[in-house]
């Protein structure tokens, strides 16, 4: 894969990076229902990669194909050579977080607050194009305390795709970097979809994906109308059978959907691989408790898993246990 065959034509429907969830486990099970969405890491910065366990940072199934890295720092260099690993690990895709705005992220001096420096992403995108063959993304909010006008948005896009990127995520909320905590962030400047569309009209040439506050596939096709692609964050945590209509619906690929029982079956050959490697078992069936989202049982079926996965020796059966709870 390289820049002009990237997989910018699979980007109409992505899950968003979340910090604590999307982890390798999560995303082993969103990729059992959908085929093509693309998934993206919970943020990793290049401090852990470079001074920590890189394995656990980056290791991945193969099955998570089309997965993308974020990363989260600022110097050139450090981000050069974290792309080269990702890269080498096999990473369909590398996407540096301009948009966190959490106070431990702006300490590190990434995530949001970069978006008042144009000319350093810019600088940081093209050293990681130059270190790598995959496409570089960047994830931005439109605008930061009161940097939030259409015409500095613009401008940062303008500076950061003459660095060589062409694909921008924008959260479409602006983000306070002080007085509000991550998830009032994430809640109360308000959504300006009308802004990121903008942005299409007059950068024509970029792709150009939407995230914030989506909910459901009629309103992502709705947003497809105007942009290139969606991302969906929360909602497909929380209920990630939304991600069932995603290839037929979106991508318009032929045969039925995977049903919940199913999904939840075919987790169960991975959990014991990765129980045989001393992983305990609440650190898949956390990510799984959505699954009956809406349905009879469901609440049988997060309690079970919530009170039995922690346990001590906890394995497969007690997912088997759960799925007698809920109602085929």
């Amino acid at each position: 894969m390289n820049k002009q065959t990237s997989i910018f034509s699979t980007h109409k429907i992505c899950v968003a990076p979340m910090l604590d969830w999307s982890d390798r486990h999560c995303r082993y099970f969103h990729r059992l229902i959908s085929r093509h969405a693309v998934l993206y890491t919970e943020m990793v910065t290049t401090g852990a990669l470079l001074n920590g366990d890189v394995d656990r940072h980056l290791g991945f199934a193969p099955q998570e194909h089309p997965v993308a890295l974020q990363l989260g720092g600022s110097s050139i260099q450090d981000l050069a050579i974290c792309s080269k690993m990702a890269q080498d690990y096999g990473y369909d895709e590398v996407n540096l977080n301009v948009g966190c705005p959490s106070d431990r992220v702006q300490n590190g001096r990434f995530g949001a607050c970069l978006m008042a420096e144009p000319d350093l992403v810019a600088e940081c995108v093209s050293a990681m194009q130059q270190a790598v063959t995959i496409p570089v993304t960047v994830k931005s909010r439109i605008g930061i305390d009161d940097k939030d006008s259409y015409q500095e948005l613009a401008c940062f896009i303008k500076k950061v795709a003459q660095g060589g990127c062409t694909t921008f995520i924008i959260h479409a909320r602006k983000a306070w970097l002080s007085g509000l905590s991550p998830k009032q962030n994430r809640e109360v400047p308000p959504l300006r979809y009308d802004v990121v569309r903008q942005i299409k009209q007059d950068f024509p040439e970029l792709e150009i994906i939407i995230n914030g506050g989506i909910t459901s596939l009629e309103q992502s096709v709705e947003l497809l109308s105007n942009v290139d692609g969606v991302m969906i964050g929360r909602e497909a945590y929380h209920n990630p059978y939304i991600l069932a209509g995603v290839d037929s619906m979106i991508y318009q690929q032929a045969g039925e959907s995977i049903v919940r029982h199913e999904v939840a079956r075919a987790m169960l050959p991975y959990i014991q691989q990765q129980l045989a490697t001393g992983v305990r078992l609440h650190s898949i069936t956390r990510h799984m408790l959505g699954l009956f989202h809406g349905i009879k049982g469901a609440r049988a079926w997060r309690r079970h898993l919530s009170e039995q996965g922690p346990k001590a020796g906890a394995d497969e059966g007690v997912v088997l246990q759960a799925l007698e709870l809920v109602q085929v």
